[in-house]
C-alpha cells in the first residue's frame, strides 16, 4: 500500500510527540483521486478523527491511517524524508494519484483514463492540448472530450482516429471505437 521509510517515520514520530495530544497518529489521504487534480495528502489525526473504515498501519511508534477510498491510487506510494540544510522535506510521491494502476480486470474507463492521463496527454501538452474521457457508451464506444490547443485544431479528426483511437484500441480490444463530443467552433486557443 504505502511505504514510509525510516527517515519519515522518525520524522514524523518527532513531530507527532511536539503536539499534546494521546494517540495522534497521521491519516493519508488523496483528493479528488483519479483525476489530472489529486493531490496526496497527510495529515495529523486525533483519536476523534479516526475514520472506521480507515486501513490502519501500525509502525513501530507511529499509528497511520489510510483512507480506504484512496486505497487503490496509493498502490507505490513512498513518503520521505529527506534532510537539508534548512531541516530537510517530507515528499509524498504518489504515481497512481490521478489515475489507479490498471490492468486487462480493471474497468474500461478505468483503462481508458490510464492510457489519456499516461500516453495520449503528455504528448498533446507539447501542442497545450488535452483529451479527456467523458464517457464509455453501451456499444463500447469511448466519448471523449478535447480542450486547450485541441480544440478547434484543424488536425484533430487525424489526431483523434490516427493517434487517440489506434493507441486506446490496440491496447483495449473490447473497445469498439472513439467519438469526439468536442465542439471545435472555438478555436481561440487551437493549435494550428
Amino acid at each position: 500500500m504505502v511505504t514510509i521509510t525510516d527517515a519519515a517515520r522518525a520524522y514524523l514520530v518527532e513531530l507527532l510527540a511536539k503536539q499534546s495530544t494521546p494517540g495522534i497518529g497521521v491519516r493519508v489521504f488523496i483528493t479528488q483521486p483519479g483525476t489530472p487534480y489529486a493531490e496526496t495528502c497527510l495529515a495529523y489525526c486525533r483519536p476523534e478523527e479516526v475514520n472506521a473504515e480507515d486501513e490502519v498501519m501500525d509502525l513501530e511508534d507511529l499509528r497511520v491511517f489510510v483512507d480506504t477510498m484512496s486505497i487503490p491510487f496509493l498502490e507505490e506510494a513512498v513518503i520521505d524524508f529527506a534532510k537539508d540544510k534548512m531541516g530537510g522535506q517530507l515528499t509524498i510521491k504518489a504515481p497512481n494519484a490521478k489515475v489507479p494502476k490498471v490492468n486487462e480486470d480493471s474497468p474500461i474507463e478505468d483503462q481508458v483514463n490510464y492510457i489519456l492521463f499516461n500516453e495520449v496527454n503528455p504528448g498533446l501538452a507539447s501542442h497545450g492540448g488535452e483529451v479527456r474521457l467523458v464517457e464509455i457508451t453501451e456499444e463500447s464506444m469511448a466519448v471523449l472530450q478535447f480542450g486547450g490547443g485541441c480544440q478547434g485544431c484543424s488536425a484533430v479528426d487525424l489526431t483523434l482516429k490516427e493517434g487517440v483511437e489506434k493507441t486506446l484500441m490496440a491496447k483495449i480490444p473490447q473497445l469498439k471505437g472513439v467519438v469526439d463530443s468536442t465542439d471545435h467552433s472555438y478555436k481561440d486557443n487551437a493549435f494550428m
